[in-house]
């Protein structure tokens, strides 16, 4: 019995090695046309500095600092600039494969984010296959009542774009969708439909794409 369980823990001790250093591996050897703020060498001197105990900042290519604020096993995030974010986390497959989704959120005013699906050698994934139900307009906003006033309707109409914050989890498989949209209306309009708002939608990873 014993045995069997310093077994078990080796295995998985192991399985968690292979999680670090892919999602460190993949990092660093991100192409140059997938990170053009950031060099290879920036990339190789976080994750050293982080290992180091040391703040992981660097500069970038144009000139600014670029931070790594968090590193984990499956993954990271990194400050690119004051307005910009990004975040990779390794997923895993039903099958045991992995693959790589990468969130870019640039917030100018308003936060917005892109999402892409890579394989962990960085060819790109087909984002409809693994997200199927990305979230819309209709998923944040809770219909009005028949009788809403006039101001309220023309308020709620200004909620005419989809803007959101995606945040991948560093502690599981979830991906956390914040309706930023309220932030480029105006400031009245938005305090109307707040009661109408339903702020963040969470997607699970079930080992092939992201659910509700």
């Amino acid at each position: 019995m014993k045995r069997t369980f310093f077994i078990i823990g080796v295995l998985l001790a192991a399985c968690q090695m292979t999680f670090a250093q892919q999602v460190r591996e993949s990092f660093a050897n991100m192409p140059d046309s997938l990170s053009t703020l950031l060099t290879k060498v920036n990339r190789e001197d976080f994750i050293d500095f982080l290992d180091s105990n040391m703040k992981a900042e660097v500069n970038n290519r144009l000139g600014g600092k670029s931070e790594m604020t968090r590193l984990t096993a499956d993954f990271i995030e990194v400050k690119m600039t004051e307005e910009s974010t990004f975040q990779l986390k390794v997923l895993t497959k039903a099958d045991g494969t992995q693959l790589l989704c990468a969130v870019s959120t640039v917030c100018g005013p308003t936060c917005d984010s892109h999402i892409d699906f890579f394989t962990t050698d960085w060819q790109s994934l087909d984002i409809k296959a693994l997200l199927p139900i990305a979230p819309t307009l209709t998923d944040f906003l809770k219909p009005l009542p028949e009788d809403a006033a006039y101001t309220l309707r023309n308020a709620y109409r200004q909620a005419d774009m989809l803007f959101v914050k995606a945040t991948l989890s560093p502690d599981d498989a979830t991906l956390t969708f914040t309706f930023t949209t309220p932030d480029y209306m105006d400031a009245e309009a938005a305090k109307l439909i707040e009661p109408y708002i339903i702020p963040t939608v969470t997607l699970h990873w079930d080992g092939a794409k992201f659910v509700k």
